[in-house]
């Protein structure tokens, strides 16, 4: 499974995300998004692919989950 995630650091509130994918994400009252953690159907991870390719600000991530339900940690370089 996957889980989207947002980086409210890069995040600009361009409202994109908001659009390309109105099924998991809506918009606060400033523009920025709100992610429905709901898990994804393999229909909406396609769509979320999309979302996170045309985030200006590259603040949407895609992450995947382990079994436990929790985000894995990003390897550390």
């Amino acid at each position: 499974m996957s889980k989207l995630r947002v980086n409210p650091i890069r995040c600009d509130g361009f409202g994109m995300c908001a659009e390309l994918l109105p099924e998991l994400i809506t918009l606060d009252d400033w523009g920025y998004p709100i992610i429905d953690g709901r898990p994804m159907t393999p229909a909406l991870v396609e769509l979320a692919r999309r979302a996170v390719g045309a985030c200006p600000t590259a603040a949407l991530q895609l992450v995947p989950d382990d079994e436990r339900g929790r985000q894995r940690p990003s390897p550390v370089s």
